[in-house]
């Protein structure tokens, strides 16, 4: 009788990670969730906790661990992953990126199995070309405090190809753009969850610069369907995975305003260090090579 696919997920209790266990489980997978709960949540994934089909383990994947049963495949998305948190925990983020990307990328190698790397837009760095293509190098600030974020998600990517090449490892690199849905933390520190949380609250909302920078945000469901189309394809990537409407951020705080009906008034404080202008993804390679574009729009 043949055995259910397995597929691990590293920060699978995390937002994203959480909604690629479900969409696996509800495809008959065998899951194997990994989060150190750094930023995790376990109450993202208790709904499965009596899954058969379902395991939890508790690991910081940069630091050595094992595996013992069998892998088809493995999707890396453990890291920190918003500015409040990254720059929280600068240290974990750098390991995450490296030494995770390094541990999880020899597991695949002696499992056989296949790899996806969660990687970011972040890797454009504050771009100078709109919008951004997978052949576009970037624009990042190495010592800036962004950087433990975005060069984290530049080594993982140059790990990930070496892997590739020297191995033969069957690899893919998914560049995430802006992404929102269920199970985001009202604290998270992006944008939208930010603005939400201060107008039910009756708080001001907080434009950093004068909130003209721009945002494409793409919804939950239509990324996880993307990353399990460019899973099971023959593409290596890196290919962008993003909603190409681009926002600017006060237009976006005066939508989440309207819809809340909050009398919230704006708050402008400096723009962070580094800080994107601007943020568009080219999906023209999605579209033509994962026949993926992005279903739900960002609305008032």
């Amino acid at each position: 009788m043949k055995r259910n696919s397995r597929i691990l997920i590293t920060g699978g209790a995390g937002f994203i990670g959480s909604h690629l266990c479900d969409y696996f489980l509800e495809k008959n997978f065998e899951v194997v969730c990994i989060d150190n709960l750094l930023t995790g949540k376990k109450q993202n994934i208790n709904q499965h906790i009596n899954n058969k089909n379902f395991k939890f383990i508790k690991q910081d994947i940069s630091e050595k661990f094992e595996y013992k049963d069998n892998l088809d495949y493995i999707l890396n998305f453990a890291s920190p992953a918003s500015p409040d948190d990254y720059l929280i925990y600068p240290i974990q983020t750098l390991k995450a990126g490296s030494l995770g990307t390094l541990n999880t990328l020899e597991l695949a190698k002696t499992k056989k199995a296949k790899y996806l790397l969660a990687s970011t837009s972040e890797v454009y760095g504050d771009p100078l070309m709109s919008p951004q293509s997978e052949k576009y190098w970037g624009n990042v600030n190495t010592i800036g405090p962004r950087a433990v974020y975005d060069e984290a998600k530049r080594f993982a990517e140059a790990a990930t190809m070496a892997y590739h090449r020297t191995f033969g490892a069957d690899t893919k690199i998914v560049r995430i753009f802006n992404t929102y849905g269920p199970r985001m933390r009202p604290n998270d520190g992006r944008a939208i969850p930010n603005f939400i949380t201060q107008a039910l609250n009756r708080r001001p909302i907080t434009i950093y610069g004068d909130g003209s920078q721009t945002r494409s945000f793409c919804y939950i469901a239509d990324l996880v369907e993307g990353i399990y189309k460019l899973m099971i394809s023959n593409v290596i990537g890196p290919i962008n995975l993003g909603n190409p409407e681009e926002k600017t951020i006060l237009d976006l705080a005066k939508e989440i305003l309207k819809v809340t009906n909050s009398k919230s008034k704006m708050k402008y404080r400096p723009l962070p260090e580094d800080d994107p202008k601007v943020r568009k993804p080219d999906i023209s390679k999605a579209i033509q090579a994962l026949k993926w574009k992005p279903r739900v729009q960002l609305k008032a």
